[in-house]
């Protein structure tokens, strides 16, 4: 029944993308993300290319080291990087760097496959999880510790660095941390007469307002899949105290993850959120490229603090973005937590492991390179980078104050398994199976319940 419905959807959204891509063309904005970033795929293909060839070619033909790097993200991310990237070979004339980047979209199982196969970027950003999804033994990335004469690692508070150790090698650097902060379209809260949410009485007021003064398609609130399940998270900390995961081991009962997803869908029954099928229906790949964020009509989101400028520009003329507090009311504790964003490794294979480290320092710790790459993976968690930023006003002001809220609030950790391909990824993760049987109706609370505890425990039991 479930696979029936997405199929009316996303015959629906195929219907509604094509009236709407003049107006989705005109405003889809730039990004700077750990996910959902678009590309020219003609490009990507030929960076491709480029590094698949280079895999096997360490040496260019006029004598020069050269070393492949690669890396996700959105227009104003890729720029910046391809800039860093000119100023580290114009200062470093011995050493090339052939580039491979691209969107989130199928990013990782094209990574996967390089880990898998030996013939990885050198250099390559990668995902928390990915050190033990990929590399628990610690054969797929490079110990950097032993290039600590070349990556200036006392720039980095140590306890951020044990959170990239596995397997007793420090298998990556660090770039930011990360988490879940609200977002509001203020011109809509304004256009509805009521102040953004602090509370969740004032959002589950917000869903009726919305619905009596602005019409049945407006909402204070959208949450896709896996946005649901870190906000169910968040809530369920605050309730309780405790980590979602902790010691490799589901530290809530069936009653408690029961609550969670019964809170999650009283947020949808109360008009707060809408339903996984009507933001199917509308015909985009992700929410910052909905005409209905774009236009004002979903007024509010919940993502990372690094995503905030894609949703800012994706936004129509006149619409005014403002950070978020996080809801007073949910619980006793403050609910939340914080990851590492994303962080720079190098592949056991690379034959120029030097070269690499070299390029690294100079994105995260040299002040050419700091300037170039300012904010674009965040706020900077390198003492030095974080300094000359500030210095310069180089910080987006909203991600800087988006991070400042969430590092103020946030009390709890998050386990690298939350984010395991077999839980997050769409459509097949755990995660938009539990949510999506959920809010289609396919599935009673208790299934849901049932279908996300045995998935988590699974990858757990891994």
């Amino acid at each position: 029944m479930k696979k029936a419905k997405k199929l009316v959807a996303l015959l629906m959204a195929s219907t509604m993308a094509l009236s709407l891509a003049a107006c989705g063309s005109s405003n889809s904005g730039s990004t700077a993300t750990d996910s959902t970033a678009t590309t020219d795929t003609t490009t990507e293909a030929a960076d491709t290319a480029k590094t698949e060839e280079a895999a096997t070619d360490t040496t260019s033909a006029d004598g020069k080291t050269v070393i492949t790097f690669s890396w996700w993200g959105g227009d104003s991310r890729h720029e910046a990087t391809i800039a860093a990237v000119d100023k580290f070979m114009e200062l470093n004339p011995d050493i090339e760097v052939k580039t491979n980047y691209g969107a989130w979209d199928g990013w990782e199982e094209k990574m996967a496959t390089g880990f898998a196969t030996g013939t990885g970027s050198d250099v390559t950003q990668i995902n928390w999880n990915w050190l033990t999804s990929f590399s628990s033994d610690g054969s797929v990335f490079a110990d950097l510790n032993q290039y600590s004469d070349i990556i200036d690692l006392t720039q980095f508070d140590q306890t951020k660095l044990d959170l990239c150790t596995v397997a007793d090698k420090l298998q990556a650097i660090p770039v930011s941390m990360t988490g879940r902060i609200l977002y509001w379209n203020k011109t809509t809260f304004d256009k509805a007469g009521i102040e953004v949410p602090t509370t969740l009485a004032d959002l589950k007021a917000a869903g009726e307002t919305f619905k009596t003064a602005l019409g049945d398609e407006y909402y204070p609130l959208a949450l896709g899949e896996y946005d649901r399940m870190i906000f169910m998270v968040s809530y369920l900390e605050s309730v309780y105290g405790k980590n979602w995961v902790e010691d490799g081991k589901l530290q809530y009962t069936e009653a408690e993850v029961k609550e969670g997803l019964e809170f999650i869908q009283s947020l949808e029954d109360s008009h707060v959120i809408p339903s996984i099928e009507t933001i199917t229906g509308d015909g985009a790949d992700s929410l910052d490229k909905n005409p209905k964020w774009m236009g004002g009509i979903y007024a509010g989101i919940f993502e990372w603090d690094s995503s905030a400028s894609k949703f800012q520009s994706a936004l129509n003329e006149g619409q005014e973005f403002v950070v978020g507090d996080y809801l007073t009311d949910l619980g006793e504790y403050q609910g939340g937590f914080t990851k590492v964003s994303l962080g720079f490794a190098i592949s056991e294979s690379a034959a120029n492991k030097e070269a690499c480290a070299k390029l690294i320092n100079f994105l995260l710790n040299e002040e050419e390179g700091i300037k170039i790459m300012a904010s674009e993976r965040g706020i900077p968690l390198s003492t030095a980078a974080l300094k000359i930023c500030t210095d310069n006003d180089l910080l987006d002001a909203t991600v800087a104050e988006a991070n400042g809220k969430i590092l103020a609030w946030t009390k709890f950790s998050l386990d690298p398994t939350f984010e395991d391909a077999k839980l997050k990824n769409n459509p097949d993760g755990t995660y938009y199976d539990a949510m999506q049987g959920l809010s289609y109706g396919d599935y009673s609370v208790d299934e849901a319940t049932t279908t996300l505890i045995d998935g988590v425990n699974a990858v757990l039991a891994k």
